[in-house]
């Protein structure tokens, strides 16, 4: 596969995310771990019919480490995202968490053979200031900073963390992500029966948001995500990522599960300015 190749398919994740809080907003009353269970249950199950159909069983096996990586990133963000979207507004929360790209940047300038810039230090703050401007109240009406902003943010955290030290996997298979998706289903049933009362009968609007995260957001995403880290134009897709929370918004406005604002607005454009800021347009390749 050659470098572009991989790098447009690394495209189509960014494009699959900003579908993301919409199709989370959707899921409605399902409780955080049920769902994190159920979407995580059918992505599995889609990389492993395509591995199937392709005849690259052996290729779904992941090492002890990347499974463990995987577990920490994929299960640890899904979960907090998800409980940041059903805690706190699903626009703010959205925002919140794609302060993920920035995390990246500022993370990879500390590793070695890196540094850490300026231009960083000023995206960082850009960041941070649109963050404030969402949990000070401007968008709540005062309600001020909501359990799901934290949550919000510690998923990015997770998220950017993760991005970071999978690089160290590039040999490992994209295709074993369906072993560690199974896994994840298997650890959020877990936490669902030990913390949560099941929804046995969600409605139709709620099932096409799991259908939608399980099938598109969560597990053709992570896959393409995957391939692109590993063997696509990191520099090109990282600055491309910056997309996604406009792209994200946007589709909640449009399907009125956030309101149109100016403060909306400003903060959605602050907090891509930042990014872009951190990373030098792309003078970096350190997502």
């Amino acid at each position: 596969m050659t470098i572009r190749t991989a790098t447009l398919i690394g495209f189509c994740a960014i494009l699959l995310w900003s579908t993301l809080a919409l199709f989370t907003a959707m899921s409605g009353r399902v409780p955080p771990f049920q769902l994190v269970g159920l979407t995580f249950l059918i992505g599995g199950l889609l990389i492993l019919a395509v591995a199937v159909l392709r005849g690259q069983l052996s290729r779904i096996r992941p090492t002890p480490a990347s499974l463990a990586l995987g577990i920490y990133g994929l299960f640890g963000d899904t979960a907090l995202y998800y409980a940041a979207v059903k805690t706190a507004p699903p626009a703010e929360a959205n925002l919140i968490h794609y302060l993920w790209p920035l995390l990246i940047v500022l993370f990879a300038a500390l590793l070695p053979g890196a540094g850490l810039k300026p231009r960083h230090l000023v995206g960082a703050l850009v960041g941070l200031v649109a963050t404030a401007l969402l949990v000070s109240g401007g968008l709540t009406g005062g309600t001020g900073l909501a359990p799901g902003h934290v949550f919000a943010a510690l998923g990015a955290f997770v998220w950017a963390s993760y991005s970071v030290a999978s690089r160290r996997f590039a040999a490992v298979p994209s295709e074993s992500l369906c072993v560690t998706m199974l896994v994840c289903a298997g650890l959020a049933f877990a936490c669902h029966a030990a913390f949560e009362t099941t929804l046995w009968a969600p409605s139709i609007v709620e099932w096409a948001g799991v259908f939608g995260l399980g099938l598109g957001s969560i597990g053709l995403a992570f896959v393409v995500w995957d391939i692109g880290m590993k063997q696509g134009d990191v520099a090109l897709l990282g600055v491309a990522s910056y997309a996604a929370p406009v792209l994200s918004t946007l589709i909640l406005v449009l399907f009125g599960y956030a309101p149109a604002s100016l403060m909306l607005a400003a903060s959605c454009a602050m907090i891509v300015i930042g990014a872009l800021v951190a990373s030098g347009a792309g003078r970096t390749s350190d997502a």
